[in-house]
């Protein structure tokens, strides 16, 4: 293809056996560490590099070169894959920004195609660049009448985040235009057209799973609003949008845009360091997404609540998951990052009373969710272990009374999350310092053995 640098690199064949090593620490004349290799007695100096804000990273690039052995991180939870100007996340402090911006002052000020822009360009846009921005969206909203074959080739059953999936790959089919990734023009089209029709596809894959007819996109609504219309509009009817469940909803999305280099998100960039066209980068990171410990989580929050079933029986439930035994857990508690409030969630507290006031609910499941929250803030058990209420905990019980289907919430997760993604994805083709991302392994199997033919074997 026409990037070099996105060609594989001959990997090698051997792995140096384990010796023990230390860290001497950083040296104050130099941004760097020194790593000892007590056997040997040899030492290799690594450089230590500073981001704009988080702790230093010790570059081990150099590492195998200069030891013979790789370090090993299952889950990539000390590793920094990457550099990045999108999203900071300090998780002790409870702190997500936005290319510096507050995630809350992004929810309450702005709405979900200026945070789009954001995301994409590094800048909040000033008023012409918005109008032009939020007029090329809009009028990508469309999709190919051919389309249309395909969710008819699913069964009517089918989980929406399987459609999805086999819809957003078969993109790059319709819109040979833009799978040169070394055009940055054609990236950006790629980009506005990823962001732009997701709520369609995703409406479409909701209306065909109840046999409605499609509903077309609108070019005088807003974003949130053109989803809920073509969620909720019938030919026989006038839909009326309400503001306020047109609100919550793009606050909602704004919530889920973007969270630094999380599964999905690595997964699109994985994917993309390939040379992969944009539509299957983006599929790839639907199909990570899927998965139950991370896009499902506000469904399995609904699931909890229901179970529980009234607040009277909280107590129960709550020793229950303090029983290390006791297959039962809280979910919408705590995070893999945040070891301080989920700093999405006071956002999505507030919205979720707007919406439910609104509609004049006063739903049990919102009690038994109001007391499973105080019993976190000021239980022990929970405050030690700082299991505070996280965003799945509050955008399950919005999606559910503005009439999302609980199957469909982690399409919403993957609507919202896709402006993250192709932000991610093409800051990652400009950096010029990315490989093609190829992990190594601790192996533990066999060691070399001769073949043993069929007729000698026990």
């Amino acid at each position: 293809m026409a990037g070099s640098r996105h060609r594989a690199k001959r990997e090698g064949d051997g792995v140096s056996q384990s010796r023990q090593t230390t860290l001497a620490g950083a040296n104050d004349a130099a941004p760097s560490a020194v790593l000892t290799d007590r056997e040997s007695g040899g030492t290799v100096e690594l450089p230590v590099l500073e981001g704009t804000m988080g702790p230093p990273v010790i570059d081990i690039r150099s590492l195998y070169a200069g030891t013979g052995k790789f370090s090993y991180d299952p889950g990539y939870t000390a590793t920094g894959s990457c550099k990045s100007k999108i999203t900071y996340i300090d998780g002790e402090q409870g702190v997500l920004l936005h290319r510096g911006y507050p995630i809350d002052e992004l929810a309450e000020q702005s709405d979900f195609l200026e945070v789009s822009y954001l995301l994409l360009h590094g800048e909040l846009p000033n008023a012409a660049e918005r109008d032009r921005f939020v007029n090329t969206i809009t009028k990508h909203t469309m999709v190919h009448e051919q389309i249309n074959y395909l969710y008819r080739g699913f069964r009517r059953d089918s989980h929406p985040m399987a459609v999805m999936i086999g819809v957003v790959g078969a993109l790059a089919a319709f819109y040979h235009d833009t799978t040169d990734i070394d055009d940055a023009k054609q990236r950006m089209i790629a980009s506005h057209r990823l962001i732009a029709k997701m709520p369609t596809f995703a409406a479409m894959a909701y209306k065909y799973s109840i046999g409605q007819p499609f509903v077309y996109p609108r070019n005088d609504l807003t974003y949130a609003e053109n989803f809920l219309h073509m969620m909720f509009a019938v030919p026989c009817e006038d839909y009326q949008i309400n503001p306020i469940h047109a609100r919550a909803m793009d606050r909602l999305l704004i919530l889920h845009a973007d969270h630094e280099q999380n599964a999905s998100t690595s997964t699109v960039r994985l994917a993309g360091s390939s040379g992969a066209n944009p539509y299957a980068c983006i599929a790839a990171g639907i199909a990570t997404l899927w998965g139950p410990a991370h896009g499902g989580a506000n469904e399995a929050v609904l699931q909890m609540l229901e179970e529980i079933g009234t607040v009277e029986s909280i107590s129960t439930f709550i020793g229950r998951a303090k029983d290390k035994d006791d297959p039962f857990r809280l979910m919408g508690f705590g995070h893999r990052v945040y070891k301080n409030y989920d700093p999405r969630a006071t956002v999505m507290r507030e919205t979720c009373h707007e919406v439910l006031d609104d509609l004049g609910l006063s739903d049990e499941l919102l009690k038994i969710a109001m007391e499973l929250e105080r019993i976190a803030l000021e239980d022990k058990y929970f405050v030690e272990r700082k299991l505070y209420p996280n965003v799945d905990f509050y955008s399950g019980l919005i999606l559910q009374a503005l009439g999302i289907p609980t199957h469909l919430f982690t399409v919403i997760f993957a609507l919202a999350r896709t402006v993250g993604w192709v932000a991610q994805w093409n800051e990652m083709i400009e950096d010029p310092e990315q490989k093609i991302g190829r992990p190594r392994q601790l192996y533990t199997g066999p060691a070399q053995r001769s073949f043993v033919p069929l007729s000698e074997r026990a």
